[in-house]
């Protein structure tokens, strides 16, 4: 059994991941400040002697004896991470400094949770690890985007200069159950406008591509990165290689909705990128994953938690 620290262990994705190390018996520590977190999302697990719920910004400094660390913390929507870009930067930076300087500490290991947005708009397709990207630092993504980029450079400059037992991951986008229905992304914008009948909103002609990977296999590859030796620190991608249309998607989404919504057409915003496909043959060839999860199962999965909101 090991203590676990996980940031942003409320949200998304934090949330599933912390329900599996409480599954496979280990102690948790979950942190977060709830501003896109939920306390739905965890409740399951508030009765469990294991689990333990902490409200803290991780832009503070924070103290507690735990073996491994996963880095969360920090809004991943471009609704959520846009509503304050300054706090975001600070998050993610500020936030990785703070968790870093406990790692340091306790000499434990400590996983970032990073993005393909790192590759911003690529030109590279699809993208691998050596890619250094292509982002605007600028733009009104980039408080998210550069964030994260930082926060790479300081988990290196650790690693490096304090000997610190890091790793890196490159999360691709990511859908299922917990998701907030007004995040913004682009699967539960559709689910929910598909559940209420409502006109599909596609940005551009929906021709630009994304790679959808379900929950689940993101969080086994989580898994498997803390799990290798220290001498593995990553970047490594984690996602789904089958690529989609937005309009493929928006018209699954229809179809496993049983929805009579259409479509409508809105101007592509700022910097939002054409292509994103991982290439994942070191998640591959390193930790033996791959996804599991096809689209149709997944979103069906995915519909049926949304049907079950109250707020729908």
């Amino acid at each position: 059994m090991k203590r676990i620290l996980v940031t942003g262990g409320a949200g998304f994705i934090g949330s599933h991941l912390c329900s599996r190390l409480i599954d496979e018996g280990n102690e948790v520590l979950c942190l977060d400040n709830f501003f896109t977190g939920s306390k739905r999302n965890i409740v399951h697990l508030m009765g469990n002697p294991r689990f333990e719920l902490i409200r803290h910004d991780v832009t503070q400094p924070f103290h507690a004896e735990v073996d491994q660390i996963y880095n969360l913390a920090c809004p991943a929507s471009p609704v959520h991470y846009q509503y304050n870009a300054i706090k975001t930067v600070k998050t993610s930076v500020m936030g990785a400094i703070n968790m870093l300087g406990l790692a340091k500490r306790l000499k434990a290991k400590i996983l970032q949770a990073s993005t393909s947005e790192v590759y911003g708009d690529p030109v590279v397709h699809p993208q691998t690890e050596a890619y250094w990207g292509n982002v605007n630092p600028i733009g009104i993504r980039s408080c998210y985007d550069e964030g994260k980029r930082c926060a790479e450079t300081l988990f290196m400059d650790y690693y490096r200069q304090n000997g610190v037992k890091i790793k890196i991951i490159r999360i691709f986008n990511t859908y299922g159950p917990n998701m907030h229905p007004n995040d913004g992304r682009v699967v539960s914008n559709f689910i929910v406008q598909a559940l209420q009948n409502k006109d599909i909103t596609l940005y551009g002609g929906g021709s630009q591509t994304r790679s959808f990977q379900y929950i689940d296999d993101l969080v086994e590859g989580m898994l498997r990165m803390m799990a290798t030796g220290d001498e593995v620190t990553g970047p490594v991608n984690i996602g789904n290689p089958e690529e989609f249309t937005i309009k493929e998607l928006a018209q699954r989404v229809v179809a496993l909705t049983g929805s009579s919504s259409g479509f409508v057409h809105m101007e592509l915003p700022m910097d939002d990128p054409k292509q994103r496909q991982p290439d994942i043959s070191i998640a591959r060839d390193l930790l033996g994953w791959r996804p599991l999860t096809g689209l149709d199962q997944g979103l069906s999965k995915t519909i049926e938690y949304f049907r079950n909101l109250d707020q729908l």
